[in-house]
């Protein structure tokens, strides 16, 4: 009998990784290890999949830069959940030789997250359901509108897009800025395009982020720019963490800048416990859920699957780099 390959599974918070894909395939092929609690030390990571062949990796929540590259002589295949993933080295991984290999995103998860989070906000709806559960206070919030207000998207792809329509159907004014949208993709995605970002920040009542990340977009919203909101508005951030200056977020709600703010994406994952963002007042936050829907799942692991079957017959697929 053929020795089996090494697979490690990482990072598979809720243990759902067998079952929501079909691994029957590769039952003679791999002895696969699943880790469901995060590995923050280096060391321990590499002493866990020091002789892994393959490693399954969900989103950025393990990155794997030159470094812990280095330290791996086993690995040959790594697959990351998505087609984007800026924690992985590509140019690292083909020095050597590991193929990195993606899967399909479904855009629709955090769309929901986003509108959850919005009108979790508008709603008071986390500090009212307590106040239900603690036999506190009846009704002790007046709740903001979301009819003739203006929504402003920063950024308007398949997520924002998407967004935007939601808006619409609740008779929002929907308006949109990133530096390279058009009033032609604008109107075909739902919204009127604004000069510029400060016009959007100044004039919305609810602010909603989803740009990629990149060296152009990083801390795009610092300090000056979150001044710039409304006393009464709400910011939602559903993106990355790295689009706004964390320290100056935290300052503005701490002092009330505006009104409120939902995030479900920090600078470290998972967030430690002691860290300032688990407690700050006017803060919504979630353990970046965005894309945690069991649809969604499926696509990730059952593309994972057709990824190692696929490299295993030696034409790999989605690579990525």
């Amino acid at each position: 009998m053929a020795t089996k390959l090494r697979c490690a599974v990482l990072d598979d918070y809720q243990g759902v990784a067998l079952s929501l894909a079909d691994w029957s395939p590769l039952a003679d092929a791999l002895d696969i290890t699943v880790v469901r609690e995060h590995i923050a030390d280096r060391d321990r990571l590499v002493e866990t999949i020091r002789d892994c062949e393959i490693v399954v990796i969900m989103r950025e929540r393990t990155p794997f830069p030159a470094e812990l590259l280095d330290r791996l002589p086993a690995l040959r295949l790594l697959v990351t959940t998505g087609m984007r993933n800026a924690s992985v080295d590509l140019a690292a991984a083909r020095r050597h030789g590991v193929t990195v290999c993606g899967t399909l995103s479904r855009p629709e998860p955090p769309v929901e997250l986003t509108w959850a989070l919005l009108l979790g906000l508008a709603r008071e709806v986390p500090r009212e359901s307590a106040a239900v559960r603690e036999s506190g206070p009846w009704q002790s919030t007046v709740g903001a509108d979301l009819h003739g207000r203006r929504l402003g998207l920063v950024g308007l792809g398949k997520i924002g897009s998407r967004v935007a329509r939601v808006g619409a159907a609740f008779g929002m004014d929907v308006v949109a800025w990133s530096p390279n949208l058009t009033d032609e993709r604008a109107t075909a995605g739902g919204a009127t395009r604004l000069a510029t970002l400060a016009e959007l920040l100044e004039t919305s009542d609810f602010v909603s982020l989803h740009l990629v990340l990149g060296d152009r977009t990083r801390a795009i919203i610092g300090e000056p720019e979150l001044r710039l909101l409304r006393p009464t508005a709400y910011l939602v951030n559903t993106s990355r963490a790295g689009l706004v200056d964390q320290t100056a977020l935290a300052t503005a709600l701490r002092e009330g800048w505006f009104a409120g703010a939902a995030v479900d994406v920090f600078d470290a994952e998972p967030l430690p416990a002691d860290h300032e963002f688990r407690s700050l007042p006017r803060l919504l936050a979630t353990p970046h859920l965005g894309y945690v829907t069991a649809g969604n799942y499926r696509t990730f692991f059952g593309e994972a699957v057709a990824d190692i079957t696929a490299y295993l017959a030696g034409e790999p697929v989605r690579v990525l780099g």
